[in-house]
C-alpha cells in the first residue's frame, strides 16, 4: 500500500536539543517537524510580537505542501503565538484568552480563586510611586515576581523591607523586556472588568510557600481536563534553585489523587482546550496542604527525557496528538527505567566557565554512562552572567539527564557526569549570585 502522506509540524522555537525527543514521539515517521523561528528570534531581548507574526506568516505561506499543526512548547511569546497563528491559519489550537489567563501571573490568580482554595495571599505592587509598600494584610517573606517573565527572571524572595525595595528597583528597571511585548497582546483580548487598565507591566506580591516542590502534567481534550504525571521537583541545599525534578513523584497517594483534582478543576475554569498544561505547587508534610504556585499552558519540555526514560514516550507526544485532533492518552510505565530525573549543575558565583567537553567527548560520556544524556548550557570562555534566561540566584552550567532503578542510582549518574564533564570556572572570589569578574 502507499505511504500516508507525513504530517507537516511547524514547531515555534524548535531547538536541537528538543528535536531528538520529537523523533523519539510514536508515530514520529509520519511526521515531518519544521522550525518556525529560533530560540534567539522568540527569547533575546525585547521582542516584537507583530514582528514575530510577520516573520512566521512569511515562513508559513513559502511553505509548498500542507500545513497541518503549529505547536510549541516555550513560554511567551511562543505560547501566545501558537494559539494566533493557528487562528489564521485555521489549526486546532486552544484561545489565545486560556494562554493569557495562565500566563499573566495577577489574572492567573484571579481565576483560581473562583474555583479552588490552594493558592497563597497575593496582591499587586504599585511600581509607580516613589515609596512602593507591600500589599495591604502581606506580611514577610514574601516574593516579588513580574506578572510575566521567563523562567525565573526577576523573582525575588524578600524578608524586609530593604531587600523589597531593592528587588522593586531591578523589577524597574528590567520589566519591560517582556511586559511591553505582553501589553499588545493584551490589547487583542477583551479583558474582564477586574483586568481593565491592569496591563502586562505588573508587578505581584506573593506570600512565600514552604514544602516540597511539585510538577503537575497534564491536558485538555474534548472539554476535559487529564493530569498524566506528577513529579518531584527538589531544590539545592538551602536555595531556592532547582536542583532536579525526578519522576515519578514519591508523595503519597491521597496528596497525588489532590493534586489531580486540584489541578484538572483549575483548568476547567480556565478553559483551554486541545493543549497541554503544567502546574507547580508547594506541597507542606506537615500540614499535608497544597499551594498553587505557577500554571504554564504548555507542557513542560524540561520533562521529555524522563517521561521517555520511564512511560516510553516524550510528553511531546500529547502536544502533537491534541494539535492534530488526536486522542493523546497512553499507558503509563512502558520504558526501559522505574525513575528519571532532570538535574541542574549549577554555579553560585560568576565566572568564566573552561574545558567545556566538545560533542564528541559528551557524546562519549553518554555511552560510557547508560541511561544519561547530558547538555552543557555555556560556551567556552563565557562568562555565566551573559548566559541569558537566568534565575536571580544562580547560573545553570548543564543540565544532565538520567534514567535509573531508583534514586540512588539517578545520583550516582549524576555524579558520574560532573566528574566526567571537568568544567572549571574563574571567579573574583567564591560565593553568592552577585559576585561580579571582569
Amino acid at each position: 500500500m502507499p505511504r500516508t502522506q507525513r504530517k507537516n509540524i511547524f514547531v515555534v522555537g524548535l531547538d536541537d536539543s528538543n528535536l531528538p525527543m520529537l523523533e523519539a514521539v510514536p508515530d514520529a515517521d509520519d511526521y515531518c517537524f519544521h522550525r518556525l523561528l529560533t530560540v534567539q528570534d522568540l527569547q533575546e531581548g525585547e521582542v516584537s510580537v507583530p514582528g514575530l507574526m510577520d516573520r512566521a506568516r512569511a515562513v508559513l505561506d513559502a511553505h509548498d505542501g500542507s500545513i497541518d499543526a503549529i505547536v510549541g512548547y516555550w513560554d511567551f511569546p511562543v505560547s501566545t503565538l501558537v494559539p494566533m497563528l493557528g487562528k489564521e491559519y485555521g489549526l486546532r489550537t486552544t484561545g489565545l484568552d486560556s494562554v493569557v489567563k495562565c500566563e499573566h501571573k495577577y489574572w492567573s490568580r484571579l481565576e483560581q480563586r473562583k474555583v479552588i482554595e490552594e493558592y497563597p495571599r497575593f496582591g499587586r505592587v504599585d511600581l509607580e510611586t516613589d515609596d512602593p509598600r507591600p500589599p495591604d494584610g502581606m506580611n514577610f517573606p514574601m516574593w516579588l515576581k513580574p506578572a510575566l517573565a521567563y523562567s525565573s527572571e526577576l523573582a525575588f524572595g524578600v524578608s524586609d523591607m530593604t531587600e523589597f525595595r531593592k528587588a522593586v528597583d531591578e523589577i524597574r528597571a528590567g520589566i519591560g523586556r517582556v511586559g511591553r511585548p505582553f501589553d499588545s497582546v493584551l490589547e487583542l483580548l477583551e479583558l474582564p472588568p477586574e483586568m481593565e487598565g491592569v496591563g502586562g507591566q505588573v508587578c505581584l506580591a506573593e506570600e512565600a510557600m514552604t514544602g516540597i516542590q511539585v510538577a503537575v502534567e497534564g491536558y485538555v481534550y474534548r472539554g476535559k481536563a487529564h493530569v498524566y504525571g506528577v513529579l518531584d521537583s527538589i531544590n539545592y541545599p538551602a536555595s531556592p534553585c532547582f536542583l532536579r525534578h525526578q519522576y515519578p513523584s514519591s508523595l503519597p497517594a491521597p496528596v497525588v489523587r489532590k493534586l489531580h483534582e486540584v489541578s484538572e478543576r483549575t483548568m476547567q475554569q480556565i478553559g483551554m482546550e486541545s493543549a497541554t498544561f503544567s502546574i507547580e505547587y508547594f506541597y507542606d508534610p506537615k500540614t499535608a496542604d497544597i499551594r498553587l504556585l505557577e500554571i504554564n499552558p504548555r507542557h513542560s519540555q524540561s520533562h521529555a527525557e524522563l517521561f521517555h526514560y520511564v512511560d516510553g514516550a516524550p510528553n511531546h507526544h500529547r502536544m502533537i496528538s491534541l494539535a492534530l485532533g488526536r486522542d493523546p492518552a497512553l499507558p503509563a510505565g512502558l520504558g526501559p527505567y522505574a525513575v528519571a530525573a532532570k538535574w541542574y549543575y549549577r554555579w553560585f558565583g560568576d565566572g568564566k566557565v573552561h574545558e567545556v567537553p566538545t560533542p564528541e567527548r559528551i557524546a562519549a560520556i553518554e555511552r560510557e554512562i547508560p541511561g544519561v544524556r547530558i547538555d552543557v548550557v555555556p560556551e567556552e570562555g563565557q562568562k555565566l552572567s551573559t548566559v541569558p534566561g537566568q534565575d536571580s540566584y544562580s547560573y545553570e552550567v548543564a543540565h544532565i539527564f538520567t534514567g535509573g532503578a531508583d534514586e540512588a542510582d539517578l545520583r550516582r549518574k549524576f555524579d558520574r557526569c560532573v566528574a566526567a564533564l571537568g568544567l572549571s570556572f574563574d571567579e573574583t572570589e567564591p560565593g553568592g549570585r552577585g559576585t561580579k569578574t571582569e
